[in-house]
């Protein structure tokens, strides 16, 4: 593929005007629900092929998200587009003061693996909700969703308008090294830097989706039974490849055995004596990724699991006791089913902990305690997160998801999708009837006084 013409040719069509209108943005979102709704079954397919995700998880975490975030999107995008009134400084009148949204152009959005349709999809609706041409740069490691999202997006769009580049490094640094007027990139920190750096070359804006190890804290308040049954569903969910999952805990030493019991109670209600037998639990990507897992696992902490199939992917959930801080497990994102237990006396020296360390894409507090959840909610720095449940607060339209530091920047979802890929402008429009004479020369001292009454 010609990437130089092809973003040639969408400045093209971006320069016609002709994805300005509201009826065409309308109509866009509106194809593409169309077609995902038609190509369920395929989607499903690919996901099992890539993740062996099962039907459900596979609606529950990427085609039924994707299909709200459009429903959210279309309903409320006549809102979003129209100009927006402002009061007019006293200084200014007569004039009106107001705002026009207006899309960056040709965008580039690059997504992972592990939700490989979701995070593909859900920031192209906002990209065409705000008007952009589109470069989609799905992974290569997930190569069954990356095709059939290429088919996807072929039958909604010319790819003047949306067009996806599949293959692996040399096309990402293909579509780097190219002028885009926005990328909107998901993945790792280190590959993240280095899209940032490319965009400098062009002063080009970025959304950088990241990730980092978010804790989870249990304090002696927590309710243990509930708090174990949550965390194992977002520690598990997609066997632990979640930007979002809990990736260790941090739990009040009086509880800890106890919440130790109850997750693993909880992990063999959900996936079974050895879930390396369910067929419905979702493998780790490549034998890359399963091999630095398993590499993860300190055999002399294991307390559940800890054993892998490298025939299949999978790897058993597993918890590690007794971790310190310098342990490997606990020098980078885990990216799968290990969960290492850390204990605190007080619970200030969880929050200390958190803040002595890179800040995290989420944070996880079970606590009954009002104070407690104060003292996290306005001392940690964090991108989002959950009291007394995990991994939630991203399933909506209606609040923005993010990093903050090296765990990303920019948020998206809904409005705040359309805000991503779109900027304000600010426009006085000034009558031509009335010139009031006091900005302009020669200043008096009764001038002075004008100014300084309409300034204050």
């Amino acid at each position: 593929m010609d990437i130089q013409a092809l973003i040639a040719a969408q400045r093209d069509h971006f320069n016609t005007g002709a994805t300005l209108p509201l009826s065409a943005r309308r109509g866009a979102l509106r194809r593409l629900r169309e077609a995902i709704k038609s190509r369920e079954g395929d989607i499903c397919a690919a996901l099992k092929a890539d993740l062996n995700k099962s039907p459900t998880e596979s609606w529950m975490c990427e085609v039924g998200l994707t299909l709200s975030e459009l429903s959210f999107v279309e309903k409320r995008l006549g809102r979003w587009t129209g100009d927006r009134d402002h009061l007019t400084p006293l200084a200014q009148f007569p004039a009106r003061s107001f705002t026009v949204r207006e899309p960056y152009g040709v965008v580039l959005i690059m997504s992972p693996w592990n939700y490989p349709f979701l995070l593909t999809l859900e920031p192209l609706i906002g990209a065409i909700a705000a008007g952009n041409c589109c470069v989609v740069k799905p992974s290569a490691y997930s190569p069954a969703s990356s095709a059939v999202m290429r088919d996807i997006l072929a039958e909604c769009f010319p790819p003047e308008l949306v067009a996806v580049v599949e293959g692996g490094r040399a096309e990402n640094r293909a579509l780097l090294d190219q002028k885009f007027d926005y990328i909107f990139f998901t993945g790792g920190v280190e590959v993240g830097r280095e899209v940032m750096a490319k965009a400098a070359k062009h002063l080009t804006p970025v959304t950088l989706e990241l990730g980092g190890k978010s804790p989870c804290i249990v304090d002696k308040t927590a309710r243990l039974d509930l708090a174990a049954r949550r965390i194992i569903f977002g520690k598990l969910l997609n066997c632990g490849q979640t930007c979002v999952a809990p990736d260790y805990l941090l739990v009040d030493r009086q509880v800890k055995d106890r919440l130790l019991a109850c997750l693993k109670r909880w992990i063999t209600v959900m996936y079974g004596r050895d879930a390396l037998d369910n067929r419905g639990y979702v493998r780790m990507v490549n034998e890359k990724h399963f091999c630095r897992v398993m590499a993860l696992i300190d055999r002399d902490k294991v307390v559940f699991g800890g054993k892998g199939d490298p025939d299949t992917l999978k790897i058993q959930p597993t918890i590690l006791d007794n971790v310190s801080p310098e342990d490997a497990v606990m020098q980078e994102e885990i990216f799968g089913p290990v969960l290492p237990v850390l204990t605190f006396d007080q619970v200030e020296e969880a929050l200390d902990f958190v803040k002595a360390r890179p800040r995290p894409l989420a944070l996880y507090l079970f606590s009954q305690d009002r104070r407690v959840q104060e003292l996290f909610l306005r001392r940690a720095s964090f991108g989002g997160g959950c009291i007394n449940d995990t991994v939630i607060h991203l399933a909506t339209s209606r609040m923005p998801f993010g990093g903050v530091g090296t765990s990303g920047m920019g948020g998206y979802h809904g409005k705040d999708s359309f805000n991503t890929f779109s900027r304000q402008k600010s426009i006085v429009k000034k009558s031509a009837r009335v010139d009031l004479p006091v900005r302009y020369a020669p200043y008096t001292p009764a001038k002075n006084t004008l100014l300084r009454l309409f300034l204050r």
